[in-house]
């Protein structure tokens, strides 16, 4: 075999090519080398030569022990004469600097427009994957997330140019055709093929991903339509008020797997925030609608949501989706697919059957269900409070009403019941093993982060949340689980649905009055 290694490609490609190379640098010290999730993420960022220089690793010493295994290395000038080793820049090392150099100049107060323009030029030939990388490596320096949130709205300036190769402007009144959001998925990502083979797939959770936003751009052109006095303006905003659960599967779903699974955490940084805003401003907007209808102000708002929530389809087409295709295996989509039935359909969306999925689904719900042939065979499990076999714990953990979470001392989520009634709040069992903060939004993260020390050193027992959830009144408890010694083994957290005794309450007061 032809053991040729060429230093000009990144740290991703040659392990690929030479898997023994993981052995072997993380002896030389790349000792995170060894992890998948830094090679599909930074290794794809990375030459050798530049993690050398990161790492303080001598160069030469990293090419004599690659001759001395066996390799015959390319790509490598070396140091002469005392001047730097001359390596060419990895196209994602040069995408960053220049990212950096946009995000001084939004920063330092020049015109978006201005910075948009020089974007698409700078841009136009570099994959998306790359962008993406670039500023999640800027965020691993320490650079804030509200700052690089500011990127994600220039994003859409290299897309947009992409689909309007004469040069006109696209109305924002109008929706996208399907062939130009299918010439963007094929010149922005380098995975194009795999893309529109998965979102061509019926039933693929891919394809449902991308039907919503073509849902979501048609229901938001019929906002702009009555804005323009062409229609009820409250009534086209409640008719699009489902596309929050499109928000919600990326956020439950997407977001954390590509964090967790893949070491991508741009999006779930910066577009699971942007997100967010979207939903409340919009339920801000639904809730004004009967009282500021003929408002130039409150119009105008809606009018700058219109065009967020339109960007945003452009960057999960475009960018977001294409980067889960080249990621994602076949086993997560098919979690993704199971997972994806306990939502609520998007703007009328229904996910079609996807065989595939389905075997999974069905695997799942035969586990889910133990059953065993003599009761007396079955496990028990035994407690100071009695004895029950696991279909009964099953099952009255199940019939309480509450949604119970149990995350463990090293706050890993363990257990999530599911009881028949239709949950507040989604609990993917993809969500299993992963890290409790990894299933929340960046805004409330730090919360969780809180209640949870608290809760950890007993400083408190428990913390109480009361809110409106599906516009009902919710109660949410984080409890500390210490065992008979009082040593804290974990979290639990419960959902209870609060409105009946809202209205018992309300009738009582009522009543003696």
């Amino acid at each position: 075999m032809n053991k040729t290694i060429d230093l000009t490609q990144t740290v991703y490609q040659l392990t690929e090519t030479f898997p023994e190379l993981i052995d072997i640098l993380a002896s030389l010290g790349f000792t995170e080398i060894t992890k998948k999730a830094v090679r599909l993420s930074v290794g794809k960022l990375m030459t050798l030569q530049r993690g050398a220089d990161l790492r303080g690793i001598d160069m030469d010493s990293i090419v004599g022990t690659l001759e001395a295994n066996g390799f015959t290395v390319v790509g490598y000038i070396g140091k002469t004469a005392g001047q730097p080793t001359a390596t060419p820049a990895s196209p994602a090392t040069d995408a960053t600097q220049q990212i950096k150099a946009l995000l001084r100049r939004i920063n330092e107060g020049e015109a978006m427009e201005s910075v948009r323009a020089d974007f698409v030029r700078q841009f136009r030939d570099v994959p998306a994957n790359d962008i993406m990388r670039a500023e999640q490596e800027l965020i691993s320096e320490g650079q804030p997330v509200s700052e690089v949130k500011k990127l994600c709205d220039v994003h859409s300036a290299l897309f947009h140019d992409k689909t309007d190769n004469d040069g006109s402007h696209h109305d924002l009144h109008h929706g996208l055709h399907h062939d130009q959001e299918e010439m963007m998925v094929g010149q922005a990502m380098e995975n194009r093929d795999r893309t529109v083979e998965l979102r061509m797939t019926t039933g693929h959770p891919l394809q449902t991903f991308y039907r919503e936003n073509d849902a979501i751009v048609a229901a938001l052109g019929k906002i702009a339509h009555a804005l323009d006095g062409d229609g009820d303006v409250a009534a086209a905003l409640g008719d699009t008020a489902t596309l929050a659960v499109h928000y919600a599967k990326k956020g439950d779903l997407i977001y954390p797997l590509l964090k967790t699974r893949h070491g991508i955490y741009g999006p779930s940084q910066v577009m699971w925030t942007i997100d967010d805003e979207i939903r409340a401003d919009f339920s801000t907007l639904l809730r004004q609608s009967a009282d500021n209808a003929q408002d130039d102000g409150w119009k105008s708002r809606v009018k700058d949501l219109i065009v967020r929530a339109r960007e945003m389809t452009f960057k999960e087409n475009s960018i977001l989706f294409p980067v889960c295709t080249a990621n994602f295996t076949d086993e997560e989509w098919r979690q993704i697919y199971v997972d994806g039935k306990a939502y609520e359909t998007c703007l009328g969306v229904e996910s079609e059957t996807w065989a595939e999925g389905e075997e999974l689904l069905a695997k799942e719900k035969n586990q889910s269900s133990p059953v065993a042939d003599n009761i007396t065979d079955e496990l028990h499990v035994n407690m100071p409070g009695g004895s029950l076999t696991l279909t009964q714990l099953t099952a009255l953990l199940d019939t309480l009403p509450l949604e119970v979470t149990f995350v463990d001392e090293g706050n890993i989520n363990r257990y999530f019941n599911q009881p028949f009634s239709e949950k507040a709040f989604k609990r993917p069992l993809a969500a299993l093993g992963r890290e409790v903060f990894s299933c929340h939004p960046p805004k409330i993260e730090p919360m969780v982060r809180a209640i949870i020390v608290d809760l950890r050193s007993g400083k408190r027992d428990s913390v109480s949340v009361w809110m409106e959830k599906n516009h009902r009144a919710t109660l949410v408890t984080y409890h500390a689980v210490r065992d008979a010694q009082g040593r804290y083994v974990g979290t639990m957290e419960t959902v209870q649905d609060m409105e009946e005794a809202r209205k018992h309450f309300r009738k009582s007061m009522s009543s003696e009055q």
